[in-house]
């Protein structure tokens, strides 16, 4: 099948790694982790340096994903609300045009039935008190099919199996698996007990080896060839296979679960780093003199996490070696389930034809500023990803220029010859991933500010709730704005790469501060609706 253009269609391979940043990868800068499939492939691709998310958290940027748009647009704002069912999305697109679509992992586009901590229900009744309330209307009132928003509940999926609709945002099957670590819910727990594997071998209490120091770091009792990781690159790799006998392109999302915490890999790449030979980052014992109240907050109680296991805190030494080893393991084994599936191409006839694109959903902390995990806090470390493009028309390289999340919707459009649809904010990268005849990297003009959003119903000490962070960010520096408080973080990126100092407050940085103040006011301004046509003009 070809594009209105007569060219060949391409099929597109999508691989997510969840909580993963940019430089623990080789391809990113890291020579102690071993990735020598992600690192082939980046070779012959173009690597963005500057890709950030949407959002920095799970849910908000995996909508923004599918639908090529900010939180702020397409109604994600935080965890815990589902995706609109009826979204325009790039993989209905892809379906309506001729693609074969197919999902295999970690989806989180709805609900997995995670409850809020009770402090966390109580801040917000105390602050949002529409929110805790399940009998106020949403402002726009659809009518729904009763469960239409449980289809990844993992209460449901662990009594059954269960399979997804057969229209799951754009998606024909889906191969779910619901959570991270090694006992997640979904499709996977049936596939492990067919293989004569008890899912709960999985989580700390059946670990032949937990941490001291912190409870998400164990050896999981679950062998590699029934971990989840191994779930997601059996099963992605048969759908590759089984594609190659279909008259048409197909779409494949691709979603390990790993290596977001907690950072449980099997035995067989458990050991494969010791946590006294990790390097230590920089900035690990920073002052925080100059950080908002709520990260100096979080530096005084180091070594303690939060109540919540998903929320930032201050990690001690012992927590973040045995944390980085152990993760180094979980993104081998994702490598090793990557080069599967690359195999599968070659060896199916389908590599010339396919373009593989790997990301994360978005960063972790993991030592940065003496930080670790995510959330209230926009580090590079969180909101900076690694993103590769390799296949037809892709030269090798390395771009510089600020992309974003939300920019892959209209990419894969416009490289397939699907039909957009109304309201995308993103970019295609379509035009960046071209050489001009002498190899030189062609020059289009690009976007000169980026914006990162995140919103949450309740907030740490320090910082008032509901919280909306926004955050620009330009070639000079970044701006991050917590509304509602008098915080405010400026990095000028030139003198201070690793953003060690806020210098909101320096008279000398008041150029790039009002510069960043009139990038966030069009940055804003640009992801304003526009997904729905005037009919007429009054």
């Amino acid at each position: 099948m070809s594009r209105p253009d007569g060219a060949e269609r391409p099929n597109i391979l999508l691989v997510v790694a969840d909580q993963l940043r940019a430089d623990h990868l080789g391809f990113g800068g890291d020579d102690t982790v071993n990735t020598p499939n992600l690192d082939a492939l980046a070779e012959r691709g173009t690597v963005f340096d500057e890709a950030h998310v949407a959002s920095p958290t799970c849910m908000p940027n995996r909508a923004s994903l599918l639908a090529g748009r900010w939180p702020s647009a397409h109604g994600t704002r935080c965890n815990g609300i589902p995706l609109d069912p009826d979204t325009s999305t790039f993989v209905r697109q892809l379906a309506e045009s001729g693609y074969t679509t197919a999902a295999v992992g970690k989806m989180h586009h709805q609900n997995m039935g995670w409850e809020f901590e009770p402090d966390q229900i109580e801040q917000i009744r105390e602050t949002s008190p529409l929110l805790a309330d399940e009998a106020a209307p949403d402002a726009v009132v659809r009518e729904r099919t009763p469960g239409w928003d449980r289809h990844e509940d993992r209460a449901r999926h662990d009594a059954e199996y269960l399979p997804l609709p057969d229209d799951y945002y754009g998606y024909g099957e889906v191969d779910l698996v619901i959570g991270h670590g090694d006992s997640p819910g979904g499709h996977w727990r049936h596939w492990a007990r067919e293989r004569g594997v008890d899912p709960a071998l999985g989580g700390p209490a059946a670990s032949p080896r937990c941490s001291d120091a912190w409870e998400q770091v164990y050896t999981s009792a679950i062998p590699a060839s029934a971990h989840p990781t191994e779930y997601v690159g059996e099963r992605a790799e048969a759908r590759v296979r089984a594609a190659a006998e279909d008259e048409d392109p197909f779409f494949l999302f691709v979603s390990f679960p790993d290596p977001h915490h907690p950072f449980a890999p099997p035995a067989e790449y458990a050991d494969r780093h010791r946590p006294e030979d990790v390097r230590m980052p920089v900035g690990f014992d920073q002052e925080h003199a100059r950080s908002p109240e709520h990260i100096r907050r979080m530096a005084a109680r180091r070594g303690t996490p939060d109540p919540d296991p998903t929320m930032t805190f201050a990690v001690d030494e012992q927590q973040y070696r045995e944390a980085l080893a152990a993760q180094y393991g979980l993104i081998e084994f994702i490598d090793d389930q990557i080069g599967r599936l690359l195999r599968a191409l070659e060896e199916t006839g389908q590599a010339e034809n396919t373009l593989i694109v790997f990301t994360a959903d978005h960063g972790d902390l993991f030592g940065d500023h003496g930080l670790m995990l995510k959330h209230f806090v926009h580090y590079r470390a969180v909101t900076r990803v690694p993103l590769v493009v390799a296949g037809p028309g892709v030269a090798a390289g390395r771009a510089a220029e600020l992309v974003s999340t939300a920019d892959l919707a209209p990419t894969f459009i416009e490289l397939s010859g699907a039909r957009p649809f109304r309201g995308i904010q993103g970019r295609s990268l379509a035009p960046l991933l071209g050489r001009d005849d002498d190899g030189a990297a062609a020059v289009h003009p690009w976007r000169e500010a980026l914006l990162v959003e995140e919103e949450q119903p309740f907030s740490p000490e320090g910082l008032p709730a509901p919280i909306t962070i926004r955050t620009v960010l330009t070639p000079r520096g970044r701006m991050t704005r917590y509304f509602g408080s008098p915080e405010v973080e400026v990095y000028d990126h030139g003198a201070d790469p690793d953003e060690l100092v806020n210098v909101a407050a320096d008279l000398e940085a008041a150029g790039l501060r009002s510069h960043l103040e009139g990038a966030m006011l069009e940055v804003m301004a640009s992801v304003a609706e526009t997904g729905i046509a005037p009919t007429a003009s009054a």
